[in-house]
């Protein structure tokens, strides 16, 4: 009995000396579309990515908090070369196979992202587009490897493939939050992996994961699985379409010089 007793307060003094339990904070979101048809004449789309956060007591003291949204697409093996000029004449010198490197990537942020985000987060997470892209044996591969990837943001950036939405999260009272991330006309088919981040002292305390599907449709589809399964067929028929188009517009020259 005087063990019992004793226990039941040492259990006691620890409940009392125990620092205050977090507050727990969750995200709930949603997405405008989760799927997005690829047809004859898409020209782009545009995605709403919405959300709360979820206490279960209220906000914890400290820094503000910041979201960070990320979109990201299919992921493929890239080639990056480098030209040089030899005896006049431009022609790859060099190359890089970068393990995998995502066809699209978005960051979207409350602010700026060296403000909000520590690198060691980024590191744990891989929310930097630069963090995504993995480069396995690069190094060995080729010197100054490091300019090779460099060169690969600049061209993807430049094709609007990679973007850096600093400040495009609206947040409101620190409870809702939105994003509107565009997604361009040259999209690759399949599944798009949105992040969302909540971070408070630059670490993450919450994160939540959804996808989009994108897929072709309509005529883009048949033509695109002709080509896949049937590529005998769909040369011929290219073939087919190349001499009808040549001879329409032949015989188009010889009327107006009629």
């Amino acid at each position: 009995m005087i063990r019992a007793h004793r226990l039941v307060r040492a259990l006691l003094l620890v409940l009392v000396l125990a620092p205050p339990a977090l507050a727990q904070e969750t995200i709930v979101s949603g997405l405008s579309q989760s799927r997005v048809s690829i047809t004859a004449d898409f020209d782009g789309s545009e995605i709403l990515i919405y959300g709360a956060v979820k206490r279960d007591t209220p906000a914890p003291e400290g820094g503000p908090l910041e979201v960070i949204v990320t979109v990201e697409g299919p992921s493929t093996p890239v080639t990056v070369r480098r030209k040089d000029r030899v005896a006049g004449i431009w022609v790859n010198n060099a190359e890089v196979v970068v393990d995998s490197a995502p066809s699209f990537y978005a960051v979207a942020t409350t602010g700026p992202l060296n403000h909000i985000l520590s690198d060691i987060e980024n590191l744990r997470h891989g929310i930097t587009i630069e963090r995504v892209i993995r480069a396995v044996g690069i190094t060995a591969e080729a010197e100054q490897s490091g300019e090779f990837l460099l060169a690969l943001l600049r061209v993807r950036t430049d094709e609007d493939r990679y973007r850096m939405l600093e400040g495009k999260v609206e947040l409101t009272e620190e409870t809702l939050f939105r994003a509107d991330v565009v997604l361009p006309a040259n999209l690759t088919e399949g599944e798009y992996k949105v992040r969302l981040f909540l971070l408070r002292d630059k670490r993450v305390v919450a994160q939540q994961q959804r996808l989009i599907g994108v897929r072709k449709e309509g005529l883009e589809r048949f033509i695109f699985n002709l080509a896949q399964e049937q590529p005998l067929i769909y040369g011929l028929i290219s073939l087919v379409l190349a001499a009808v188009a040549g001879w329409g517009a032949s015989a188009a020259f010889r009327l107006v010089r009629a």
